[in-house]
């Protein structure tokens, strides 16, 4: 982030021996913070924080009878997220027919048909996109990453060159209407590779001829995206589900590197109940943002609203997903450097619907029983409001406040601004406040400034 610094005055206790507080905004080249009082905001960053909801089967569950409700009003779910600071939508993409889409909906239903407007519907209500590419008619994970049946026989030269029409078709799509994503996966939990058998890694496939071809798909399924707009486009993510292994996150990437792919983003799926405990995140997130220099979203992650045990030591009710977007946000925005850059809820607009199982993820949504929107997507929309500082004057002490968007950065402060001057931490207790955090400076003590630092 670059910018000058400026610094803001707060109001001052009366005179005499009583603490005067002066909330200070810097913006320093190379680091992230923020502090402010009234007008003093954070500098904007090239990459806001991605505040993010899967809502791929949005539709699905609507012809099939959902209602999504803000305070006991229906409304269009997209809105209601964006209206609670929700700023970009997470769609995948199958390659699906329209045939298998009619026969089998929850599982092929994704296509570029039925997609194509629901990102207009996404960019509509004000969100940023995340197009998800599966590169198959269904499902791709770890465990599966089928051909798509249309191209089983093709050789690998013809994959190939398939894949970047393919990709190029894609986008040109979404830009004609209207809905060209910001960011584009290439490949969903692409772990074991994609595009089986060519793509296969991992296990007896862990060989470099078959990493070299992996390689080259990615290569060019990213230039058929940077065919149709070779400056400006969207992101490149590339996206596995080790968010809880760093051992594994490393053996990928580092492979990936020897392949000369270039991309921007890493993704990585975090699921508390699969995927380890939050202390193996951060690990994961640090490791990964200091070896390879990119920043690091949580691009899939949900917690249980009821229907469960505790999850890492948090209950399973509605309180309970707050804390765990709290607890998740300290760990993702504790990245060093400002590169912990984003958090997706996946399957946030599930609903239980007759004649089928939905695995409990129809617990695990941003909208409880009856369609009303859970105070879970208020606190993962709060990450993205502005980081202030704002002062207020009790009968004894001066309070600090700010929002949860600060989760992970550090209260520091020092006594002078000189060019030297040194800013350490507060140690102070900070107390969870709503979606945002206090703490109370006690009246009497000499005059120092504040601000929030990120690590």
């Amino acid at each position: 982030m670059k910018g000058s610094a400026t610094t803001a005055k707060g109001r001052a206790a009366p005179a005499g021996p009583v603490r005067r507080a002066w909330i200070a905004g810097l913006a320093w080249i190379g680091t992230a913070c923020s502090g402010a009082t009234g007008s003093f905001t954070n500098q904007a960053e090239s990459l806001p924080f991605l505040a993010g909801a899967d809502m791929s089967h949005l539709r699905f569950f609507e012809d099939r009878g959902a209602v999504y409700r803000r305070e006991g009003t229906a409304t269009d779910a997209l809105l209601i997220l964006r209206e609670l600071g929700i700023n970009c939508i997470r769609l995948r993409l199958f390659t699906s027919s329209a045939e298998q889409a009619a026969a089998d909906p929850y599982n092929a239903i994704n296509n570029l048909e039925y997609t194509l407007p629901l990102a207009a519907r996404a960019r509509a209500a004000g969100h940023r996109i995340l197009l998800d590419l599966h590169f198959s008619d269904s499902w791709a994970d770890p465990g599966k990453q089928r051909m798509p049946s249309a191209w089983t026989n093709l050789s690998f030269e013809e994959l190939v060159l398939t894949v970047r029409r393919y990709t190029s078709n894609v986008i040109t799509a979404f830009r004609q209407a209207g809905a060209a994503p910001e960011y584009v996966q290439v490949g969903n939990e692409i772990t074991q590779g994609m595009l089986w058998p060519y793509g296969h890694v991992g296990g007896t496939n862990d060989t470099p001829a078959q990493w070299a071809r992996l390689g080259q798909l990615l290569r060019s399924a990213i230039q058929g995206i940077r065919d149709v707009q070779p400056t400006g486009g969207p992101a490149i993510m590339i996206h596995i589900d080790r968010g809880g292994d760093w051992s594994g996150t490393q053996w990928f990437f580092d492979r990936l590197r020897a392949q000369n792919v270039s991309y921007d983003l890493i993704g990585l799926s975090y699921y508390p109940f699969w995927h380890g405990s939050l202390e193996d995140l951060r690990r994961t997130l640090h490791g990964a943002a200091a070896r390879y220099g990119k920043p690091v979203v949580v691009v899939e992650t949900a917690f249980p609203f009821a229907g469960g045990p505790d999850v890492v030591g948090i209950p399973a009710t509605t309180n309970g997903q707050v804390q765990y977007v709290r607890a998740l946000a300290e760990v993702v925005k504790g990245v060093p450097g400002g590169l912990g850059r984003g958090i997706f809820w996946w399957g946030a607009e599930y609903q239980s619907v007759p004649g089928y199982r939905l695995a409990g993820f129809d617990r695990r949504s941003l909208f409880g029983p009856g369609g009303e929107v859970l105070p879970a997507a208020a606190a993962l929309g709060r990450l993205t409001a502005p980081v202030r500082l704002e002062t207020r004057r009790a009968p004894d002490a001066l309070e600090l406040e700010w929002p949860l968007s600060g989760a992970g950065m550090s209260l520091v402060s020092t006594t002078s601004l000189a060019p030297h001057s040194i800013w350490q931490p507060v140690s102070l207790p900070i107390w969870e406040e709503g979606l945002g955090y206090r703490t109370r400076l006690p009246l009497e003590g000499p005059a120092a400034f504040y601000r929030l630092q990120a690590n």
